[in-house]
């Protein structure tokens, strides 16, 4: 069983797809065992635009990470983005038969999937559904309702909602890559979970997620995620800009940001001057960095505008004593965080990922730019604890029941989860599978 507990987390992102695998070691931290990252040539602002290329660039990010992992790489988490997601508030409530017993998991379960009922517009389907807050018989404010007495159960639900047609196409991409989708999840919630604690989840705050086509954007206060949103603007389209401003090609316009970017242009003296090679013999062109400073300020000014916009459109504005983290690969611009500071008035700080890896992980890993692939990794591997502790309190034969019942489990779920439920029935059963499998080694 030496590949027990392994997760891998699969970015399929706008300038790169990237390939993580890790698990947990006996510290709790995540070992990052192997990892790929090609660039991405397939997606737009986040949405699969070209499927063979998509494809192409996922076979190549696989086969890097299991070169370097030794890992025959068949499950992943795969992290979805782009601007047709969006979120909603809704209140869900049930009446239970047995008043007289305990609220249980399946009581909670049964109110969540209900969700998935609800009515969207064509093309839409639910992706997530996320309690917020319980309610029992009326009493307010309980985070966990399970082992209550109650008649009534009610709760506040986070429903994140996104175009049918953008889900299948990933689910397709992954597929022909020759892998299978553990689950689907926001890209910004899985960042959450690698660049923010506990404690700032509680007292309020903002994660911004900056990726080369959009910005995602997760908004906590007393540990619940309240708002999310996505902005169709990322990194790609302030290399757009410099190519027009500078009249360069794409190629060097990539490398200035990367290399001499700033977001702010005061911080730039007149006299800097780079040069970019010329084409076919022609003679080297000068930049000058205060010029390239004020194009990046120019566009990174207007993202935090709408970051700033979604802030108060939230309601949270006065509320979010953590300020602002900006994360992925846009928040590795220098001097970005004292410009959001400016604009919004808001702390802000750099979200690494580095608290939740283990020591002897390669310095590169500990980069925002891979933020959210280190997230998937760490809720893959906090689902795969939670498999495997429910599987050790089961008797044996409880065990081989939940193994065998579980497809029929899978077929009864919502109508509105069909496509991913069908994804998720072959995983599920090897899944259970190899844990029963760990339990009984680990007895022997």
């Amino acid at each position: 069983m030496k590949n027990a507990g392994i997760i891998v987390g699969l970015d399929i992102g706008t300038t790169k797809i990237a390939v993580i695998v890790g698990r947990n070691n006996d510290f709790g931290k995540i070992e990052i065992i192997g990892y790929g990252k090609v660039p991405s040539i397939g997606v737009k602002r986040g949405v699969v635009s070209n499927i063979e290329n998509t494809v192409q660039s996922i076979k190549e990010a696989v086969a890097e990470a299991s070169r370097k992992s030794g890992v025959d790489i068949q499950f992943v988490n795969v992290g979805i983005a782009g601007q047709h997601i969006k979120s909603l508030q809704h209140r869900g409530s049930m009446i239970r038969a047995q008043t007289d017993t305990e609220i249980s998991q399946q009581d909670i379960d049964s109110l969540c999937n209900s969700m998935y009922n609800l009515n969207m517009n064509p093309g839409e389907e639910i992706l997530e559904v996320i309690p917020q807050e319980f309610s029992v018989d009326g009493e307010h404010g309980i985070r966990q309702p399970k082992g209550m007495i109650g008649s009534s159960l009610d709760a506040n639900f986070h429903i994140i909602i996104g175009q049918t047609a953008a889900a299948k196409n990933i689910y397709k991409c992954v597929r022909r890559a020759g892998l299978e989708v553990v689950e689907l999840i926001l890209e910004p919630i899985a960042s959450t979970e690698a660049v923010l604690s506990e404690e700032e989840k509680e007292a309020g705050v903002v994660l911004v997620d900056i990726g080369g086509g959009t910005s995602d954007i997760a908004i906590f206060h007393e540990g619940i995620i309240r708002h999310t949103a996505v902005i169709p603007l990322g990194g790609e389209i302030i290399t757009d800009d410099i190519k027009e401003g500078c009249s360069i090609i794409k190629k060097h316009a990539e490398e200035l940001k990367m290399k001499f970017g700033s977001a702010l242009a005061s911080e730039n003296k007149d006299e800097e001057i780079v040069a970019i090679p010329g084409l076919r013999g022609r003679p080297p062109k000068e930049i000058s960095l205060k010029n390239l400073a004020n194009i990046i300020q120019a566009r990174m000014e207007e993202i935090i505008e709408h970051i700033y916009y979604e802030i108060k459109s939230s309601g949270y504005e006065k509320k979010l004593i953590g300020g602002i983290v900006l994360t992925g690969g846009g928040a590795q611009m220098k001097h970005i965080a004292q410009l959001t500071e400016f604009i919004t008035g808001m702390d802000t700080r750099i979200g690494y990922p580095n608290e939740h890896l283990a020591n002897n992980v390669l310095p590169e890993m500990a980069s925002p730019m891979f933020a959210t692939s280190i997230g998937l990794v760490i809720i893959g591997t906090d689902r795969y604890d939670r498999e495997r502790q429910k599987m050790k309190e089961l008797e044996p034969d409880q065990q081989e029941a939940i193994v065998e019942e579980n497809p029929k489990k899978k077929k009864q779920k919502e109508k509105k989860v069909k496509d991913k439920t069908r994804e998720g029935k072959k995983f599920t059963e090897v899944f259970l599978e190899r844990i029963k499998n760990w339990f009984e080694e680990e007895n022997e």
